[in-house]
């Protein structure tokens, strides 16, 4: 299933797509796409749910974050080898596990939001990974099992704040608008092998980004594994899993980062595209 949430921002209602590609109402047989409706039995029975006795949903609606009421928001950073080559930094022995805000989820589409501030903004296509089940101290053996599927992020980063400000990387991370996540969060059987999905982002019609999750340095069941070492996964969270070569930082001579009025494009193999417009911080934009 393609499980989504549409309408305008803090009024979506939950939905899936068909076969077709088109947005059926999922309201008559639930309130919202939340934590609830993510177990292995909720999903079982949204299931055997026909899409074509659905509602149509005509139009092109906003697609809203594909899951509401997440707890926490957690990214790996330096997942891919090539990536940190271009960092000039060490392949970690570990995941390398930061926070980003709650606050920066938005939709697949939103505007992004340069920061008041900012000068170093930068993009990121990453596989995210929704948990469907309580997971605390769970083995690799068995960590999918409390995943409920896969979802696109694009993790949007402020390089200075990150990087030369001191402290965690939290602070280049966590801005609003820097986690568009979604359009559609699929679940486990539709994606099948999650460790072969091709990835792509382009900043002004310039492809940037080319990679693919076989190259991740520590795989999705490794990542939910580790991390419920450290703390508690509860249905609803987010772990967004690091990213392939080719972000803003790492061009050559120099580096490049996002301006007004640029446009992001990203996508994942089954797992949708999303469309970001760039603009500059202002009262009204906050």
């Amino acid at each position: 299933m393609k499980l989504l949430r549409y309408g305008p921002m803090g009024s979506e209602k939950p939905g899936l797509l068909d076969a077709q590609g088109r947005i059926r109402d999922l309201s008559g047989h639930i309130d919202d796409i939340t934590p609830a409706q993510l177990s292995k039995d909720a999903l079982a029975k949204l299931a055997t749910v026909d899409p074509g006795s659905l509602p149509l949903v005509e139009g092109s609606p906003r697609y809203g974050v594909p899951v509401s009421g997440s707890g926490k928001f957690i990214a790996i950073g330096l997942n891919y080898a090539d990536h940190a080559a271009e960092s000039n930094l060490p392949i970690p022995k570990e995941p390398i596990v930061f926070m980003k805000a709650i606050t920066s989820l938005c939709g697949p589409n939103d505007t992004v939001v340069i920061p008041k501030g900012s000068k170093k903004s930068d993009w990121e296509v990453e596989l995210g990974i929704v948990v469907g089940t309580k997971a605390q101290y769970v083995d690799e053996a068995n960590a999918l099992a409390h995943v409920a599927g896969y979802c696109l992020v694009n993790d949007v980063s402020e390089r200075e704040w990150q990087i030369e400000r001191g402290g965690t990387w939290d602070k280049g991370k966590g801005c609003d608008t820097f986690g568009p996540t979604g359009p559609w969060l699929v679940t486990k059987d539709e994606v099948g092998d999650v460790q072969s999905l091709g990835m792509w982002l382009d900043v002004n019609g310039k492809r940037m980004q080319t990679g693919n999750t076989s190259t991740m340095i520590f795989g999705a069941a490794v990542l939910v594994s580790y991390v419920s070492q450290f703390m508690t996964l509860m249905p609803g969270d987010i772990i967004t899993t690091g990213t392939p070569p080719g972000v803003g930082m790492g061009m050559k001579p120099e580096p490049v980062f996002l301006k007004p009025g640029d446009v992001i494009r990203l996508g994942i193999e089954k797992l949708g595209d999303q469309r970001q417009q760039v603009v500059a911080w202002t009262a009204s934009a906050a």
